[in-house]
């Protein structure tokens, strides 16, 4: 939607997180005297966010909540039909919306790429999307040119719509972008870089069908004159490859180097060098909560993987750390995936001997591997149900021999004990390191 359209339009946030209070923001600075509605499913104290605000560079007059009214709690969708413009947040899916609202419904993506005038790289991906965009933003800030800015937004970044103020045609957009954020998109960046798709956020779209289509219009409306970066060996993204009109660049290797060979072929096409390129992703540090080294304490190593939400990421961790893995962390929010093909690879790995397993998938876990056990002729490892991080961590000291790994590596979002997967690997991390004291 282009800005000029919003003007004499009736304009409500729909959901007042990140994305939400950066909208505030923007509508505000644009439209001073208009006033904005903000819907929230949940109820939250008007002074305390107006003092995050304030934090945040809102300004005294967000603070203030000017010319805003609030529609808080359970009833909160019966707002949208007393608004012209939807700005919807990522987090809420559009299923739950009245078909009557569909039409009026726009989001911060879409609003910054029919506005925006620099270039926009845009990075998807099941996993490792956060990490691939974020070694693109370092290539391209290691080799500057006075006329080109590079920006992280997104996922990973900063929410976009502010940034509208002062971009320019030379500026480059590093774009982390979500299913969501990518659902009912009706552009595309004018790179794109697609890493892979597997089962997730079952709950939030109707089937997996809905899922990969949303991850499709990274490149659903590109054009001959666009690229397109994949990975040619996930046989569902190479489909949705064969569709596209842009130039292709195929890629392939194992999880932990495609981020790599993402980002060489990104540079490549804005003609760095090489030797840049090269040093640029041997100086880049890993993020934290992906396969992050903990540390070595009482002989044995951790390893904090927070960010695992599937079974395919515990799986490739596993496989990366190699033979030293003995004890694994597991379990977490279920969202209707399938352990199958994580219990085979538990069990096909003889130097697993424990497996600590989170609420409520755990419970789902532990059944598929005993299920496959007698299926496989393999021995099932110990096993232990846990509600908490410190009783988590305690087990693993008690049962993970000298010289050998645990892994955090959950295959499950953290929601169900976890308020989301930085603070389990941050309890994780201050666990290990507190235990090793004792």
């Amino acid at each position: 939607m282009r800005i000029e359209k919003l003007r004499n339009k009736k304009i409500l946030i729909l959901g007042f997180g990140r994305e939400g209070r950066d909208n505030l923001k923007f509508l505000r600075k644009l439209f001073p005297k208009k006033v904005i509605g903000i819907a929230n499913q949940k109820q939250f104290s008007i002074s305390k966010e107006g003092a995050r605000l304030r934090r945040e560079g809102g300004g005294s007059g967000v603070v203030q909540f000017p010319n805003v009214k609030f529609h808080l709690g359970k009833n909160y969708l019966k707002a949208l039909k007393n608004y012209d413009v939807i700005i919807k947040s990522p987090g809420i899916p559009f299923k739950i919306l009245p078909k009557s609202a569909l039409n009026k419904v726009t989001t911060q993506t879409e609003i910054f790429f029919d506005n925006c005038p620099g270039k926009i790289i845009g990075v998807t991906g099941t996993k490792g999307k956060s990490t691939t965009a974020s070694l693109i933003y370092q290539i391209l800030k290691a080799c500057p040119e006075r006329s080109r800015r590079a920006h992280l937004v997104g996922n990973i970044g900063k929410p976009v719509l502010s940034l509208l103020f002062r971009a320019k045609p030379n500026d480059i957009y590093v774009y982390e972008l979500s299913s969501h954020q990518l659902y009912n998109l009706k552009k595309s960046p004018r790179i794109a870089v697609f890493l892979n798709i597997y089962p997730e956020h079952l709950d939030y779209y109707r089937n997996f069908k809905e899922y990969a289509s949303a991850k499709a219009n990274i490149t659903r409306y590109q054009t001959k004159d666009d690229y397109l970066i994949f990975n040619s060996g996930d046989k569902l993204v190479k489909e949705i490859a064969k569709k596209s009109k842009a130039k292709k660049i195929p890629i392939k290797g194992e999880y932990y180097d495609l981020n790599r060979a993402s980002a060489r072929a990104v540079g490549k096409i804005f003609k760095i060098p090489s030797k840049i390129i090269e040093k640029a992703i041997r100086e880049f540090k890993p993020l934290p909560h992906r396969l992050e080294l903990v540390g070595t304490f009482k002989g044995i190593t951790f390893y904090n993987d927070a960010l695992s939400t599937i079974p395919e990421t515990a799986i490739l961790a596993m496989e990366a750390l190699g033979k030293r893995v003995q004890t694994i962390f597991l379990g977490g929010f279920d969202r209707k995936i399938d352990f199958k093909k994580l219990a085979k690879s538990v069990l096909e790995n003889k130097n697993i001997k424990n497996v600590i397993l989170f609420p409520t998938t755990g419970e789902k876990i532990w059944k598929a591997l005993r299920l496959a056990s007698p299926a496989q002729g393999k021995k099932l490892p110990k096993h232990f149900f846990v509600d908490n991080m410190p009783e988590a961590v305690k087990l693993a000291y008690q049962n993970t021999q000298k010289g050998k790994i645990c892994l955090l590596s959950c295959a499950s979002t953290s929601f169900s004990i976890f308020r989301d997967y930085k603070e389990k690997g941050n309890l994780f991390k201050k666990y290990v390191k507190k235990y090793s004291q004792v």
